[in-house]
């Protein structure tokens, strides 16, 4: 059985888990140009590696950020979506 690791409730079975679909975070919509914002709707990085994915843990509702190597399909760590942004922050 496959596992994934929560922030909220700990490791727990792949069926309790919906994916969301790439992490990234969106540009001010006030601020960006059009071409800045096409390029956020449009375009996603496809290639395998370590990507940053929402993950919701259906039971609590919970939305997290995961970062996964998509070529292993191994989860490498998770966060919160507040531990994400700090994250993204620091650089």
């Amino acid at each position: 059985m496959k596992l994934i690791p929560c922030p909220k409730v700990g490791t727990r079975p792949a069926s309790e888990f919906v994916y969301g679909g790439l992490w990234r975070p969106m540009p001010d919509p006030d601020s960006t140009t059009d071409m800045a914002w096409s390029h956020y709707v449009f375009h996603r990085d496809g290639a395998p590696g370590v990507q940053r994915e929402w993950w919701c843990h259906a039971p609590t509702g919970m939305w997290f950020v995961a970062e996964r190597d998509t070529l292993k399909d191994e989860f490498l760590r998770t966060l919160t979506v507040a531990e994400a942004m700090k994250d993204l922050a620091h650089g």
